[in-house]
């Protein structure tokens, strides 16, 4: 009986928790497509132009990489069976780091990179092992207080496991970080950095970052998922593009964003991806990714970095341009991002989810997004560009947002 009734008290608090969520308007659902990743969605039937998925180059449903994942399977099955370190890292995973710390090698010296199968266990890891480097309370831990949750989560997990000391900064103003690593006296100081801001698309100024690091002898660890495959002349990331070389860089990338496949990496100075191996909890006891997505993304990669991935960036830089020429507002904020994420701020919460509905029935998905993923009172359309856009695709989206803002606005005046 006492088993029964806990259970019964713990569906109570589940059940009303999600009532206040959904009373408040910040209930999430969970939207089932039934085709594949593409600037066109199918969903209960209905086709849906996107402009939300982190699809960034339009690779997700790429013919070569269809082909890589079905002749990976073929030659190397379709699972790995165990973790990295007992027997579940192939030469697959092997040749794919390879290829990542090329990438970086230019901007890491004697870069090494290791595979990961999400971003989140990427930022896990990196953040954790990195913080016992050192003595306990021995840590300062500096983030960006826009940080990705991924991030976010590994620095309370670091702080938890090693007493590490933990201070928030404004990556746009950048003087308070340098007056508080003016009197830390921790031996161990790491600045934490999203590269690309996921919900502002904006770019975190990795030069004077950096700099900072070198001034008072931190690592710097850039969290690069959205910038991956897209900044850069030939798409290696927000290093690439500021022209950075340092041993002090820890670089985290995704892989199921622009490379369009699954998995994350971290590359750093071969003696900090070493302490990732032996230190790194989530790298140790998760069983690998199965070796025909990493064969899959090597094929990304050559895509990314060859003649096609250029003409694609190209394509997106496009984009990019006419919306911030041709896309005008009457009162909705457009925020400043030479990115292809482009936020449009609503304020509130009735306000986005009005928009997303809107666009709906106009034939988009554009999901509204809101709090906690974004402070409170700036809830948003997320909006993101595809190199498989049209330059006509954009024109109709931006005139079909233009009638929707002025139906959300009379609404709005009308309550």
């Amino acid at each position: 009986m006492t088993n029964s009734a806990n259970t019964f008290k713990a569906i109570n608090l589940a059940q009303e928790q999600i009532a206040d969520l959904e009373s408040q308007l910040l209930k999430r659902k969970l939207r089932a497509t039934e085709s594949p990743c593409d600037t066109k969605a199918l969903v209960k039937g209905r086709e849906l132009k996107a402009f939300c998925s982190n699809d960034y180059l339009g690779l997700a449903n790429h013919p070569e990489l269809i082909e890589a994942l079905a002749e990976g399977g073929k030659k190397y099955g379709v699972g790995s069976g165990a973790s990295h370190l007992i027997s579940g890292h192939s030469i697959a995973h092997e040749l794919l780091e390879k290829q990542l710390a090329s990438f970086q090698e230019q901007h890491i010296p004697n870069a090494r990179a290791l595979f990961f199968s999400t971003g989140y266990l990427a930022n896990l890891t990196a953040i954790t092992a990195l913080a016992r480097l050192a003595p306990q309370k021995s840590t300062s831990i500096y983030s960006a207080k826009l940080n990705h949750a991924s991030l976010i989560d590994g620095i309370r997990l670091a702080a938890a496991q090693t007493q590490a000391s933990v201070s928030l900064f404004d990556h746009t103003n950048i003087d308070s970080l340098s007056e508080l690593l003016k009197t830390d006296q921790n031996p161990l100081k790491i600045i934490v950095t999203d590269g690309v801001f996921s919900m502002d698309g904006d770019l975190a100024p990795i030069k004077e970052l950096l700099k900072l690091a070198e001034q008072y002898d931190a690592l710097l660890l850039v969290d690069d998922a959205h910038g991956f495959g897209v900044l850069g002349k030939l798409g290696h990331g927000i290093l690439e593009q500021g022209n950075i070389c340092s041993d002090r860089m820890i670089y985290i990338g995704t892989l199921g964003k622009a490379a369009g496949v699954s998995g994350a990496f971290v590359c750093a100075q071969s003696t900090f991806i070493e302490w990732l191996i032996q230190k790194g909890r989530p790298f140790i006891y998760s069983t690998a990714t199965p070796p025909a997505i990493a064969h899959t993304l090597s094929k990304s990669l050559e895509i990314i970095s060859g003649d096609e991935g250029s003409n694609r960036r190209t394509q997106l830089n496009k984009l990019i341009r006419i919306w911030q020429d041709e896309m005008q507002f009457s009162q909705w904020e457009k925020v400043p991002s030479c990115t292809a994420i482009q936020p449009v701020i609503l304020g509130s919460n009735a306000n986005a989810l009005l928009a997303a509905q809107l666009l709906d029935e106009a034939g988009y998905w554009i999901p509204a997004i809101r709090p906690p993923t974004v402070p409170n009172g700036s809830a948003r359309l997320r909006i993101t560009f595809s190199a498989n856009h049209s330059e006509a695709d954009l024109r109709q989206l931006i005139i079909s947002l233009k009638a929707i803002e002025q139906q959300v606005i009379e609404k709005a005046s009308h309550e």
